[in-house]
């Protein structure tokens, strides 16, 4: 048999930030994120020849070896071994387990959708459904997230993981102790029509490290970097307006605030925004998009726009000319999902 499972991708909207420690201890953070028709993917094919074999599609990578309980963390898969560890010592009293993984994602890594940590999800996923894992959606969104920032220790927020198991339009509260509440919002159809016609997704076509800018954003935290906690402040209250005004349909505001949160962000970190993305700005802004905003940690990858919908064929032949791409998408009201196929 083989155990299939996928998990989609998100945009962070606004409140990104917010959910990384110690900024949410110390006060609190909120994020209003949407996932959307991008999604990353897992094959699992238990195997009799006692070897472990992990495959990335699309990064070109592969690691095998002989089944063991524990593999160490090198750069190569680190993701893959990170979940299989977990789930060998919490869930299989420590007994390796013969296993051939094998993954795709929509996104690349580094590109501001959360692939990495969704990645992570939809492998888990996978065990979940092959295993008969006890896990609700909190209960795997959590392990995901440790699995992620604690076992492999990649710096981060919570909002990827809770995003990509829930799936939908959410509002999120992070706390202290990495305690998360999820809130789904109701979202009338026709609002969500008029803002997926209003949403233009552009892809730079540069991949970044968020590891790094993240931990620039920490080292300011730490710092007592007043701007840098004041920025995500404003970013934080900006989560709860936008989430507002998109329950009242209202996108010319929406954009507005995305806007606002864009020019907060840039003041966390001096990765965030290049000449490159200002340039990118620039051009949008007068092809007549009302505001664009970087999704993720910056740096490139992929930016959300938002235009008057009869301005947007305008705006993509601009984006067009550039060195990107335009990406089509829809958002994606359901989370994480796994199946099992017979063979």
């Amino acid at each position: 048999m083989l155990i299939r499972s996928k998990a989609p991708l998100r945009l962070g909207l606004a409140g990104g930030g917010s959910d990384v420690a110690p900024y949410c201890d110390l006060y609190g953070g909120a994020v209003l994120n949407a996932s959307i028709s991008l999604s990353s993917f897992c094959t699992i094919e238990p195997c009799d020849d006692d070897t472990v074999t992990f495959t990335a599609r699309d990064r070109g990578e592969v690691f095998s070896a002989r089944c063991a309980e524990f593999y160490p963390y090198d750069g190569l898969l680190d993701l893959h071994k990170g979940v299989y560890n977990r789930v060998v010592r919490n869930f299989n009293n420590g007994e390796p387990i013969a296993i051939k993984v094998t993954t795709y994602s929509d996104a690349p890594a580094g590109s501001g959708l959360g692939s990495s940590s969704t990645m992570v999800v939809a492998i888990l996923t996978a065990f979940a459904e092959w295993l008969h894992l006890p896990l609700g959606e909190y209960d795997l969104a959590h392990l995901a997230f440790e699995i992620e920032r604690q076992d492999i220790g990649l710096r981060g927020g919570a909002q990827d993981q809770y995003a990509a198991t829930f799936g939908g339009v959410n509002f999120m509260e992070f706390h202290e102790q990495n305690r998360v509440t999820v809130n789904p919002l109701r979202i009338k159809q026709w609002i969500l029509s008029e803002l997926e016609a209003s949403t233009v997704l552009y892809y730079t076509g540069v991949s970044r490290s968020s590891d790094k800018i993240i931990a620039q954003q920490i080292e300011s935290y730490k710092s007592g970097g007043g701007k840098s906690v004041q920025a995500v402040h404003q970013m934080k209250q900006d989560a709860g307006l936008m989430k507002e005004a998109l329950l009242r349909g209202n996108i010319r505001r929406f954009g507005e605030i995305l806007g606002r949160s864009w020019e907060a962000k840039r003041q966390l970190a001096d990765q965030i925004s290049n000449p490159e993305i200002e340039d990118i700005m620039s051009n949008a802004q007068a092809a007549g998009a009302w505001a664009g905003k970087v999704s993720g940690a910056g740096g490139g990858g992929y930016i959300v726009f938002i235009v008057d919908p009869t301005d947007r064929v305008q705006l993509i032949k601009a984006l067009d000319e550039l060195d990107g791409n335009v990406v089509s998408f829809r958002f994606e009201p359901h989370g994480a999902s796994a199946w099992t196929v017979p063979t």
